[in-house]
């Protein structure tokens, strides 16, 4: 069993159960406590999951308190016992971690649902957003683009954090059938790119956000220097989307949740998959390109002497 350690004499003020959160409480109590009760707080306070489903033995033994300290602290924060102090503690936590949940991953998915509920509900937001696209996209404008990309001297591309995703595989594929792109994800890179740019050169970004100053100074600075600019966007009639000479929108407008996020990502993979495709069919030459690797220190084959 274990032996606590007397508590010293100060104590904190009494709050009522009903008018303070349960956490909050031990938080704010914490400086005011010594020995045994204020391990047993601070260990409630760093483990809320398992203080709010344990037996009030097994979260002693966790604590290294005794049970009789547990119900003295539940007392000291105005409850009548520590299975009311843990009934609170549950109900709080679970609210964080419901908020927490639906703030990231959003209302669509729970975290009870099996592998079978989430999988049903990421296909649904999948084609729910290619539908939209098919619905959203301007085909005029994207054999446009993909025309000058198929013919441009240098094709730069501007996309951050998750909207490099369907860039990098764009950049990747372009870069595979012979075209000079590179790709960006810093404001820095871009801007010294579009400075460089010239006619008949293309400036694209991806951008699902309706307000993305980094994206319109790229292509303002590319247009400056009479590149074409493309842009792939969520929102048809944000700032970016009116600038440039041709704006892919997607039908999948920017979401608060990963969910949305999800389904953004699908739409715009989509829409760099076209791009991709039109611009392979106007070289279809390149497809045939055999790649060589090699040590990078290798050096060539001396010249045959006829």
């Amino acid at each position: 069993m274990v032996q606590d350690q007397p508590d010293s004499p100060a104590r904190p003020p009494r709050p009522q159960a009903d008018d303070a959160s349960p956490l909050q409480a031990l938080r704010d109590a914490l400086p005011t406590l010594t020995g045994a009760t204020a391990r047993a707080a601070a260990h409630i306070v760093a483990a809320p999951a398992e203080a709010s489903r344990m037996p009030i033995t097994q979260l002693a033994a966790a604590a290294k308190v005794s049970a009789a300290t547990l119900t003295r602290l539940a007392g000291l924060l105005g409850y009548t016992g520590f299975p009311a102090l843990r009934a609170a503690i549950a109900t709080e936590h679970g609210r964080e971690v419901q908020g927490g949940w639906q703030q990231d991953i959003g209302t669509a998915i729970s975290p009870e649902d099996d592998a079978q509920d989430v999988l049903n509900v990421l296909v649904a937001a999948q084609t729910r957003s290619t539908r939209h696209l098919m619905g959203a996209l301007d085909l005029d404008g994207a054999s446009r683009a993909a025309g000058w990309i198929a013919t441009a001297g240098r094709i730069h591309l501007y996309g951050e954090w998750g909207d490099a995703v369907a860039l990098h595989e764009l950049y990747l594929r372009l870069l595979r059938i012979g075209r000079p792109v590179w790709w960006h994800e810093s404001q820095q890179a871009s801007r010294v790119a579009a400075s460089l740019m010239g006619p008949g050169d293309v400036a694209l970004c991806l951008s699902r956000s309706s307000e993305n100053a980094a994206a319109l100074e790229f292509c303002r600075l590319a247009a400056a220097r009479d590149a074409h600019t493309v842009a792939i966007v969520s929102d048809p009639e944000c700032a970016l989307a009116q600038q440039v000479d041709v704006a892919l929108d997607t039908g999948t407008r920017e979401g608060e949740a990963w969910t949305d996020y999800f389904a953004g990502r699908a739409s715009d993979t989509l829409a760099a998959a076209l791009l991709w495709v039109l611009v392979a069919q106007r070289i279809p030459d390149a497809l045939g390109i055999e790649f060589v690797i090699g040590p990078a220190s290798a050096t060539p084959p001396p010249p045959t002497r006829s």
